[in-house]
């Protein structure tokens, strides 16, 4: 696994991945596509639970625009795994996000995730400098000061 700038330890959101049969592959391992999946989920709940609200992201002023993903270890059909997910830092207009898939019972990465957010304007298509109020709410939340 890569080395980071940034605590890749500590996160105060996680949540429960339902598998499915339909996640395997022939070699009985959790697709790729469906891991990258599990992350979407993650990061939904991660920012509903944070805003108190359900996230309207056909409205909402952020899109993800850079995904980078390592597949460490298999995830096989009966693990009991999590997606934890934190935001590690924002900029005028984009936020950055680490996500990781652990196996609850013995605490193994099994894959990891680093993206980035933008703010965008869907009327004028472009992107928008993210509200003020919306990057103290993450940053209370992860305890984090700018």
């Amino acid at each position: 696994m890569r080395d980071y700038d940034f605590d890749c330890e500590t996160f105060f959101h996680e949540k429960q991945i339902q598998m499915r049969f339909s996640d395997l592959d022939a070699m009985n391992h959790v697709n790729n596509g469906f891991q990258m999946h599990y992350f979407d989920v993650g990061r939904i709940y991660y920012f509903s639970d944070i805003l108190h609200r359900d996230v309207d992201w056909t409205n909402d002023f952020l899109v993800l625009v850079h995904l980078e993903l390592d597949f460490v270890a298999p995830i096989e059909m009966g693990m009991d795994i999590y997606v934890q997910t934190k935001t590690i830092s924002f900029g005028k207009k984009s936020m950055k996000m680490f996500q990781r898939i652990i196996d609850k019972k013995t605490g193994e990465v099994k894959s990891t995730c680093f993206s980035i957010l933008s703010g965008y304007n869907r009327e004028k298509q472009c992107s928008q400098s993210l509200p003020e109020e919306y990057i103290n709410t993450f940053l209370s939340f992860e305890k984090q000061t700018k």
